[in-house]
């Protein structure tokens, strides 16, 4: 076993330490700190892989981006754990249904017939000059062979952003609003009154 092999055996036991800690932590927080380990832990596979374009996006767009955006998210609301422990008694049955089936179909997907080793035959990754280029290759297959599922991924997240602003959107009618328009036309004697005062000097005289 070579030095290239304990490295990959280390960061895939941190890779699949920290999944299973994001999913078991019962803390929001922590949960998006492990999360954060497990993409710095796949990032560093993908450069063993000479993928140095997935592993540098990875951290900076998910890592730099995403989880600070959840970061900020899961401190700016104000969770009520009691009911959230009630919602969640109340959805166990169907995520349980839920479970089972994603379980069913991922077994189905990566069985034995697909990945098994008489099929698939692990090697080490080919060794490419300093004149390689991964980003090349990557839009190459991005916008040739799999032009359509990007395209369809592309329009499924446009379809979860619009959503999430639905969902989020509330119609609360204490809220202030501002009218650009009224702002505009407001006149000065709608805003401004002139009251005369009497001098309490010129009272007394």
């Amino acid at each position: 076993m070579n030095s290239e092999q304990i490295i990959f055996y280390i960061l895939s036991f941190w890779f699949v330490a920290s999944s299973l800690a994001m999913i078991f932590s019962r803390n929001a927080a922590k949960a998006v700190l492990f999360l954060v380990l497990a993409f710095f832990s796949a990032a560093s596979i993908w450069i063993l892989l000479e993928a140095e374009f997935l592993a540098i996006t990875l951290i900076l767009v998910y890592v730099g981006a995403v989880m600070v955006l959840f970061l900020f998210v899961i401190k700016m609301l104000n969770i009520d754990k009691s009911t959230l422990r009630a919602k969640f008694t109340g959805y166990l049955p169907l995520g349980l249904i839920v479970a089972a089936i994603i379980v069913a179909e991922m077994s189905l997907v990566l069985g034995d017939n697909q990945f098994g080793l008489d099929v698939f035959r692990f090697s080490s990754p080919t060794r490419h000059g300093a004149d390689y280029s991964n980003i090349t290759v990557l839009a190459m297959q991005l916008y040739t062979t799999y032009v359509y599922p990007f395209e369809l991924a592309a329009v499924l997240l446009l379809i979860a952003i619009i959503a999430a602003i639905i969902l989020v959107y509330r119609n609360d009618t204490s809220r202030k609003k501002q009218s650009i328009s009224e702002q505009v036309n407001v006149q000065a004697k709608d805003r401004v009154r002139l009251v005369s005062i009497t001098s309490p000097s010129k009272k007394g005289k």
